[in-house]
């Protein structure tokens, strides 16, 4: 396998803003650091079973991961007796997910997909989606992001369900970054800052302990026109919560995670 020394943004790294990006970011080197800012135990602490709580409250069995990452939630949801299928855009990371999962003892369902074209590249129909890790802000367009909420909705069953989460960057951008490093990102001296922030990007800078350096550039989704173009592609019910809590102050989660419902009821 040929290994990018290095990441390439160009030569004005803020102007990179094109969803396809993604796939030079995620370079072996990267990728190979990825759990050391997780933190899987810690992580699983933190997050406790909100995901799969909120799975078997509505008897999901069967659950298509579309950002697998390096395979975290993947490996969670099969040890908790799920039916999975892991999908993520980066070759990278899901050979990364394959061997983690290989070392808690479970071999995954892997699918290299674009979430733009989900339906051609995954089949079968799912009772719930999940899009965690802040990953669905890779998409730039609107037109991305409104085909991958609609690539979800159809392959959900008809009373399906999405959980997808986002950082917290109405706060970012209205208050200034801080976060408590300790629901998500929750590796030991490991840092991940925002470096520029406006409205169309958020360029990410992720030091780790041996002072290696890596980048992400993002789109600074709000909160509240996730939930609009969530509803307009046809999901019914939104729930969203902060840092796993039902109950926050907007500018106090460091991330949102938004619950989704397909079912479609009556009104009486």
């Amino acid at each position: 396998m040929n290994t990018k020394p290095e990441q390439s943004f160009g030569e004005n790294p803020i102007e990179v803003r094109e969803t396809d990006h993604y796939k030079e970011e995620y370079i072996d080197s990267f990728v190979d650091k990825w759990d050391e800012l997780i933190d899987w135990e810690a992580r699983a602490k933190s997050e406790g079973d909100f995901v799969i709580n909120t799975l078997k409250e509505r008897g999901a069995k069967k659950i298509l991961d579309v950002a697998t990452g390096t395979g975290f939630h993947s490996v969670r949801l099969l040890k908790a007796g799920f039916e999975v299928v892991s999908a993520d855009g980066s070759a990278h990371m899901l050979a990364k997910a394959f061997e983690n999962a290989k070392k808690h003892g479970y071999i995954l369902r892997t699918v290299l997909a674009d979430w733009r074209f989900l339906n051609r590249d995954v089949h079968g129909e799912f009772d719930a989606i999940i899009c965690m890790g802040n990953s669905f802000t890779h998409l730039f367009q609107e037109r991305d992001r409104r085909k991958a909420l609609a690539e979800y909705y159809a392959m959900l069953k008809h009373d399906g369900l999405l959980v997808l989460d986002q950082r917290n960057y109405d706060a970012i951008m209205d208050h200034g970054y801080s976060s408590k490093h300790i629901y998500h990102y929750c590796g030991e001296d490991v840092s991940a800052e925002p470096e520029y922030v406006d409205e169309g990007l958020a360029r990410f800078k992720y030091t780790f302990p041996d002072k290696s350096e890596f980048h992400l550039n993002m789109y600074p989704l709000r909160k509240s026109y996730v939930r609009r173009l969530m509803k307009e592609v046809g999901f019914q019910k939104i729930e969203t919560y902060g840092d796993f809590q039902e109950t926050y102050h907007d500018t106090e989660p460091d991330f949102f995670t938004h619950v989704a419902e397909k079912k479609y009821e009556l009104e009486n």
